[in-house]
């Protein structure tokens, strides 16, 4: 699975503009993907939740029924990599999915909401 920081989100969004040598597009994407379940256990662990229920196919069609989507954005993921952003220079604050859920589950619980 593959994630980003806010912040570097927006750090990796503002980067291309100041440069000429880097145009079309990239992919914005922390340099560590990892599988759902250990990106779901680093999430519920930093929560303090230690158990969590697997979502099961037909649960994953409702939700996307619900939201108007389509599942395969669910069920089908990319290890997605920032490769033409790293050539670039660019160096991440978060590169590591536990410190960065931890880094947002604190904001969460001390501020309003993520813009902390």
């Amino acid at each position: 699975m593959s994630w980003i920081h806010d912040r570097d989100f927006v750090r990796a969004v503002e980067f291309p503009a100041d440069r000429e040598d880097l145009t079309g597009p990239v992919n914005l994407a922390a340099p560590a993907p990892l599988p759902q379940h250990m990106f779901m256990r680093v999430l519920r662990s930093m929560w303090g939740v230690p158990v969590g229920l697997p979502a099961t196919k037909w649960m994953a069609e409702l939700g996307a029924f619900a939201l108007r989507s389509d599942t395969e954005l669910l069920l089908k993921s990319r290890r997605v990599v920032p490769g033409r952003l790293l050539e670039a220079g660019f160096a991440f604050d978060h590169a590591q999915w536990p410190e960065t859920a931890g880094d947002l589950v604190r904001r969460v619980r001390d501020g309003p909401g993520l813009t902390g």
